[in-house]
C-alpha cells in the first residue's frame, strides 16, 4: 500500500538540509514524497553569506490549490521544517487542518526549526506562531533542547527537567515528543549525544499512559558538519544500504 508524504521544508543549492536531506531517505524506505520548498537558498543560513527566495503564503496556497484541482492531495503524513515567514506558517496550519479533516488518520510531524545552541536562526516572530498554532495541531514534534526550552519556557539541566519539558509539550498537543539532541551528559562518554523521547497513549477506556525513553546516540551514527557559526547541517547519507539496513543500532533506556 502506498504511503504518501507531503514535505514542506527548505531547499538549498549547496549542502543537505530540509527537503534535500529528508526526501531521499524517505523514498529509499518506500515512501512517496511530494515536496514543497519553503525557501530556496544558496546554502543554509549558518554560513557567513546566503542568498535566495522565501515562498510566500500566497505562493504556497497556489501550489496547494493546483494539487487539489487534480485531486492528488491525499496524504498519510505531513512533515514540516524550516521557514522564515509567519503568514506562510499560518497557511501551513490551514492546509494541515484541511488534510486532517479529509483523513483523520493523517500524522503531522513537526520539526519546529527555531534555533540551536542558545540563539535563534529564524525571525523571532515565528516563535509565537509555532507555540500557539503549529504545535497544537502536531502529532509528533522533534525539537532540539533549545527549541524545547523556547516553546515551554523551561530550562533543561537534568533528565528530570527534560521529562517535565516533554510533559509540557504533550500538554500543548503532540502525543509523541522527541528531543533530538541535548546538552545532558551521556553515561557512555563524550562521544555520545543524549536524545529523549516520550509517547503518550490514549487507551480504549479513555485512560492515558506515557512512556519515556533516553537514547545515547553515537556521534558517528550521523555524519555532521558545523559551519563557522556552529549551526548544524545534516549531510546526505551516501550509501542506500546504510538507510535500508543501518550498521549502527541504538538501544533506548526506559526512564519512566
Amino acid at each position: 500500500m502506498e504511503c504518501r508524504v507531503l514535505s514542506i521544508q527548505s531547499h538549498v543549492v549547496r549542502g543537505y538540509v530540509g527537503n534535500k536531506s529528508a526526501s531521499f531517505p524517505l523514498q529509499v524506505l518506500g515512501f512517496e514524497v511530494d515536496s514543497i520548498n519553503s525557501v530556496q537558498f544558496s546554502n543554509h543560513t549558518g554560513y557567513s553569506h546566503w542568498k535566495g527566495q522565501v515562498l510566500t503564503a500566497d505562493e504556497l496556497h497556489v501550489l496547494y490549490e493546483g494539487i487539489k484541482l487534480n485531486n492528488v492531495h491525499q496524504y498519510d503524513y505531513v512533515l514540516t521544517g524550516y521557514t522564515r515567514d509567519t503568514s506562510f506558517l499560518e497557511m501551513v496550519v490551514d492546509i494541515i487542518q484541511e488534510l486532517k479533516r479529509a483523513n483523520p488518520n493523517l500524522v503531522y510531524v513537526c520539526d519546529p526549526v527555531l534555533g540551536d545552541h542558545g540563539s535563534m536562526y529564524v525571525p523571532q516572530n515565528l516563535h509565537p506562531v509555532y507555540k500557539n498554532k503549529v504545535v497544537p495541531v502536531a502529532d509528533i514534534i522533534t525539537p532540539n533542547q533549545f527549541e524545547a526550552e523556547l516553546l515551554t519556557g523551561k530550562k533543561i539541566s537534568t533528565e528530570k527537567d527534560a521529562v517535565e519539558v516533554m510533559d509540557l509539550l504533550h500538554g500543548m498537543g503532540p502525543d509523541t515528543v522527541v528531543i533530538t539532541s541535548s546538552d545532558l551528559p551521556s553515561r557512555l562518554g563524550d562521544q555520545f549525544l543524549v536524545s529523549l523521547g516520550s509517547q503518550r497513549t490514549v487507551h480504549p477506556d479513555g485512560s492515558r499512559s506515557t512512556q519515556r525513553v533516553r537514547m545515547d546516540v553515537p556521534k558517528t551514527a550521523c555524519e555532521k558538519t558545523f559551519s563557522v557559526m556552529h549551526h548544524l547541517e545534516l549531510r546526505m547519507v551516501q550509501s542506500k544500504a546504510d538507510i535500508e539496513d543501518p550498521a549502527i543500532v541504538m538501544e533506548a533506556t526506559i526512564i519512566s
